[in-house]
């Protein structure tokens, strides 16, 4: 049998293929859309990954240290490592921040990291270049994200850090590129107050009459000491003995240590499901609004040109056409329509995704569901048309 839709689709090929481009380039943002929260997501597990951990101990009642700040003293660890089941506690600090390079600025996740050598919790994985911090001052590995080269120098708060290394995919639940420094830098960089706070908190501190005692002025060195020192950091990353028992070392490190513990799973639904919640509803939202207007776009060609051939279905209803075939040449119309504007959508989302700033994830399985509902789409989308075309009258064929 001779393919209506094939030959109404030749007869009018420019509206329809232009048409397609335009539902294709809607459908390509969509795609994108979609491939965005997935990134968010991946960004989230990838930060996980890379810290090595398999419990994060953060301050007590926070969600820290993602999510939430959070402050522990950094001698915390040698409490930690004595908790049975605990091969290693080390060390970390995080902090978001603008990094200066060559005139500009870089928004980076700055994280100090014990000296504890590489492969220990929170260093880096991997290096595609250079080497791994090695000494306790002024050195730094970076993310090829930030754009900083093997050799350069970048400037971190008050000190200079030579560029030593660099790393692939260690990024913040932001997509913000890490630079990894070592930790002692990093708590100065995170804690140490200005000049100015740390003259105006002495004084402040002098005019206390119960510290300033005269009888007893160690107090007072003692008091300012303590202000004035940089040892907190934001996390102890733990790491357990393959023997032990996570949920047991859990409890036993918020009994004894009354600090608060979060395992991978629990820390993974921080990060998506409360720090990326609300920019998930976003895009969904998005989604939602994208959709609707692709199938406005869709049912609108598809009316148009079925009351642009009202004569000719008038005819074919004349000479006995079944109304299935009609309605089959209309869906096929559509599922055509919707067939061209997913490829030229897919090869669009796939050449622009690599130049949007966030890490932008296209996956087979988003591939498939995007294809399913644009050809459900588009089926819904010619019911207007269908209707249209089954009210005609075969007198129309023969009418003025």
């Amino acid at each position: 049998m001779i393919s209506l839709a094939g030959r109404d689709i030749l007869h009018a090929w420019g509206k329809f293929v232009f048409t397609g481009v335009g539902l294709g380039l809607l459908i390509g943002v969509t795609l994108t859309m979609a491939g965005v929260y997935r990134g968010m997501v991946d960004d989230a597990q990838v930060l996980l990954d890379n810290s090595s951990a398999d419990l994060w101990v953060v301050q007590k009642d926070t969600l820290g240290p993602y999510a939430e700040p959070s402050s522990l003293p950094d001698d915390t660890w040698r409490a930690v490592v004595n908790i049975p089941g605990v091969a290693s506690a080390t060390n970390v600090t995080y902090l978001t921040m603008q990094v200066a390079h060559a005139g500009s600025d870089t928004r980076a996740l700055v994280t100090g990291i014990a000296n504890t050598g590489p492969g220990s919790a929170g260093w880096p994985l991997t290096l595609l270049a250079g080497r791994q911090v090695s000494k306790n001052h002024y050195e730094a590995v970076a993310d090829i994200a930030s754009g900083f080269k093997l050799g350069e120098h970048i400037q971190i708060r008050r000190n200079t850090y030579l560029i030593v290394g660099l790393t692939r995919r260690m990024v913040s639940s932001s997509g913000d590129p890490m630079i990894f420094i070592p930790l002692q830098d990093a708590q100065q960089a995170q804690f140490l107050k200005s000049n100015d706070a740390i003259v105006q908190n002495r004084r402040r501190i002098k005019q206390n009459p119960v510290l300033n005692n005269p009888r007893n002025p160690e107090v007072l060195d003692a008091v300012l000491e303590l202000q004035e020192s940089n040892t907190q950091v934001n996390a102890v990353l733990v790491q357990l003995n393959a023997q032990a028992e996570p949920k047991q070392v859990v409890q036993d490190i918020r009994r004894w240590l009354r600090l608060q513990v979060y395992d991978r799973e629990q820390m993974e639904d921080i990060l998506v499901g409360k720090l990326i919640a609300t920019s998930a509803r976003q895009i969904l939202m998005f989604l939602v609004i994208l959709a609707l207007v692709s199938a406005a776009i869709v049912a609108f060609i598809i009316y148009t040109l079925t009351m642009g051939k009202i004569r000719e279905i008038a005819v074919l209803k004349l000479i006995g056409t079944q109304n299935i075939t009609i309605v089959s040449m209309i869906i096929q119309q559509a599922l055509a329509l919707g067939v061209i504007g997913f490829v030229v959508g897919k090869i669009s989302a796939t050449v622009w995704a690599p130049f949007f700033p966030k890490y932008v994830l296209l996956i087979t399985q988003d591939t498939v569901t995007g294809l399913i509902a644009v050809l459900c789409m588009c089926v819904l989308a010619s019911f207007v048309a269908i209707y249209a075309a089954l009210r005609v009258d075969p007198a129309d064929a023969v009418g003025g």
